[in-house]
């Protein structure tokens, strides 16, 4: 399975925004492999903005962390045809346009699921389901995830 990271949930894999989610992101992420992960352009800056505006680490730092991440996926450019794929996704479903951008990335990419909190849990769009890790249900794609 081909799955997408939001940038809230690799905002808690570094222990930010709530270090209660931190040990369940993780058991999540570390199922992942770089061939089966996907991480688009859009969530690496917005979380090199959160690191240095939010958290306050050093630039360099949160540049190291961004270039991790980055070698731990695949990443998905924003191109002009995927903003506007965004953009109709946001218009036809009322989200932000940045949130429509990373959905539309993890389309692109054709991933299975995208791990967000940003969506209601198991939205589906263009074959993309949204499975948020903390739900107090797990959806069945983060289940099979987990599960050895």
């Amino acid at each position: 399975m081909k799955v997408a990271i939001d940038t809230n949930i690799l905002a808690y894999a570094e222990g930010l925004n709530g270090a209660v989610q931190q040990p369940a992101t993780l058991r999540v992420i570390d199922k992942l492999t770089p061939e089966n992960t996907v991480i688009p352009v859009q969530v690496l800056g917005e979380l090199f903005n959160i690191l240095v505006r939010k958290a306050r680490w050093q630039a360099e730092k949160a540049r190291t962390t961004v270039e991790i991440w980055r070698g731990a996926s695949r990443g998905v450019d924003t191109t002009a045809e995927l903003m506007r794929a965004a953009v109709n996704l946001a218009c036809q479903h009322r989200l932000p346009i940045w949130d429509a951008i990373v959905l539309s990335a993890a389309a692109d990419a054709k991933c299975t699921a995208l791990l967000s909190e940003d969506f209601q849990n198991g939205f589906v769009w263009q074959g993309v389901t949204v499975c948020n890790p903390f739900a107090v249900k797990p959806h069945p794609l983060i289940a099979a995830l987990v599960t050895p």
